[in-house]
């Protein structure tokens, strides 16, 4: 962590306190969407964490880093939001698996229910140490993200703090204006909590190589010429598919395909646009419309011992202006 005494000190003409916030917007980014689970929101958090930080610069007295001082803010606005609020989820934590013969994917629910999903370029550095970057990647990954949710707001906090970000049990109890005893006692029934949730068993990030590159080329190949039968073949056994905000999904390979080859058949000539989302392979897909191919969804792949292990569909049009996605293919 960057301490206040190697941080350069804090500029004095309005252009360069601008710039030295702007250096921070992207790990505030990673660390609020890590807190709240929502892409929306985390936009409104840093956007809410600058313009305090603006403000209040009068007043920084320079006894922590300026890095410190931000995340302290940051960490009040995200408490702030979580008040009173419920967990975000995935559909797979909300319910049984769905029948692959439904007539539709029935009601959607509130956008304040679901995780949603965050482009990597977002909230991951743009480069440094490899083996940081494999862990800013794994602690971005939807799974990982749901088992937060299951995590209180200050121990979901310390839980980050610690052994995401890497701060040490005093810096975080100084954020938190808290004691060491109790940072740690924190951590300790986190990650209690994150083990019952996400077994070590759970799927990790794997650096993408050529087998995987095979692998999503196939996919895509399957998917827009809508060949089921090849693309199941590329699912794992025990594979599941959701489709966020509805709360259908599915559990097995058969019944995914059984749902595409029915409810899911006017997914057929769809195009689909590679994208990094949650430190994963994911696509933007367009389905056919009258006049091209329209926004539809969001693939977000999970892939385990050479093959596709989850697929989430969000079906939320609203990501796509958000993640720079054009309007029309």
């Amino acid at each position: 962590m960057t301490d206040v005494a190697t941080e350069p000190a804090v500029a004095a003409r309005p252009e360069e306190l601008q710039d030295q916030l702007e250096q921070y917007r992207r790990e505030l980014a990673g660390y609020c969407y890590r807190m709240l689970g929502s892409t929306f929101e985390t936009d409104d958090a840093v956007q809410e964490t600058m313009v305090r930080a603006w403000r209040a610069l009068g007043k920084f007295d320079g006894r922590s880093s300026l890095r410190t001082w931000l995340y302290r803010i940051a960490t009040n606005v995200c408490l702030d939001l979580l008040n009173g609020r419920n967990r975000r989820a995935l559909p797979v934590d909300l319910g049984p698996a769905s029948p692959p013969v439904a007539a539709s994917l029935g009601q959607p629910r509130s956008e304040a229910v679901w995780i949603q999903p965050v482009l990597n370029s977002s909230v991951l550095p743009a480069n440094g140490d490899p083996a940081d970057l494999a862990v800013d990647r794994d602690t971005i990954r939807l799974a990982f993200i749901a088992a937060l949710q299951h995590l209180p707001p200050r121990q979901r906090a310390v839980l980050i703090l610690r052994e995401v970000l890497r701060w040490s049990a005093i810096e975080v109890a100084q954020l938190l204006d808290t004691t060491v005893a109790s940072v740690n006692s924190a951590l300790q029934r986190a990650r209690a909590t994150i083990s019952s949730v996400q077994p070590d068993t759970e799927d990790r990030f794997e650096p993408m190589d050529e087998a995987q590159r095979d692998l999503l080329a196939r996919y895509v190949q399957a998917f827009t010429a809508y060949d089921i039968e090849s693309l199941v073949a590329l699912l794992q056994e025990e594979a599941t598919a959701s489709m966020p905000p509805f709360p259908l999904w599915l559990d097995g390979r058969e019944d995914i395909g059984k749902w595409h080859i029915g409810p899911g058949h006017e997914c057929a000539g769809s195009v689909l646009v590679p994208l990094e989302v949650n430190g994963s392979a994911a696509f933007a897909h367009y389905k056919p419309a009258a006049d091209g191919h329209r926004p539809f969804g969001i693939q977000v792949l999970e892939i385990s011992g050479g093959q596709i292990s989850k697929i989430t569909y969000f079906l939320d049009t609203d990501l796509f202006p958000l993640f720079g996605l054009p309007e029309r293919v």
